[in-house]
């Protein structure tokens, strides 16, 4: 058997109609796993879902009431869940603390972070049922730096690879796995903005050694690596795939 077949489980994956959300969906499929893909917009769901050939829930990741129903349609459509991907969210309003909208501010946080928790303690104790699984959080590389123009969605995101390692410890006596990933910047389109902006650009990748953009793939691989056999040992961490950003002085 390979180290990364993920034959016979179940996966919820968050956010999954497009970008990383996307590529990890069809990563874990490619592996022999079903998903339940998800996204707040009903008809780009269940488009992607019968892209897929998989089932599909839309769901507001702020509506408790929306994910408990998202757990049920996961239980109901594979007899339980052994992977789950929390993939969903926001950038928020750009600027500085001191101009924070707070309004803005709180539905960052209620999306990255507080859907997180939620979700969370609504799936792990399933995952525990089965014997053991992966809980994956999507955090980022912001989350592990200054910044001077996307505060609250950096704030959430450090929240989240706090979330994986108290969850690890929480959840580890039960053969729960719960791990975090921070990517770097990737190419998807909503950072087709950025990709076009020549001066952006040059001075990112100035600051990234393999000095280019990664790709949604790229971040499914490590979500595929740490919801696989291969990473049976491997809990509370925050993996960071970055192109070296993060460990690099700008040389």
């Amino acid at each position: 058997m390979s180290m990364f077949d993920l034959t016979g489980k179940s996966a919820i994956v968050t956010g999954s109609t497009r970008g990383i959300g996307r590529a990890i969906a069809e990563g874990l499929i490619a592996q022999g796993a079903r998903v339940l893909i998800s996204s707040e917009t009903a008809g780009d769901t269940a488009r992607v879902a019968a892209e897929l050939g998989m089932p599909g829930q839309a769901c507001d990741v702020s509506d408790d009431h929306a994910l408990s129903g998202l757990v049920e349609r996961a239980l109901s459509e594979f007899g339980g869940i052994d992977t789950l991907v929390c993939n969903a969210g926001i950038t928020g309003r750009a600027g500085m603390f001191a101009q924070v909208d707070m309004a803005d501010y709180a539905r960052v946080m209620a999306i990255n972070l507080t859907s997180q928790v939620t979700l969370c303690n609504l799936v792990l104790p399933h995952i525990a049922a089965r014997g053991g699984g992966a809980a994956i959080l999507m955090s980022s590389l912001s989350g592990l730096r200054g910044n001077l123009r996307i505060n609250a969605y950096a704030l959430s995101k450090a929240g989240v690879a706090q979330l994986a390692r108290n969850l690890a410890v929480e959840w580890g006596p039960h053969a729960v796995r719960v791990n975090a990933i921070s990517p770097g910047f990737i190419a998807t389109e909503l950072s087709g903005p950025l990709l076009a902006d020549q001066e952006f650009m040059a001075r990112r990748m100035a600051m990234t050694p393999l000095r280019r953009a990664g790709t949604p793939e790229e971040i499914a691989g490590a979500a595929v690596f740490l919801a696989s056999p291969a990473a049976a040992f491997i809990t509370g961490q925050n993996l960071v795939v970055d192109g070296g950003t993060l460990i690099t002085d700008g040389s």
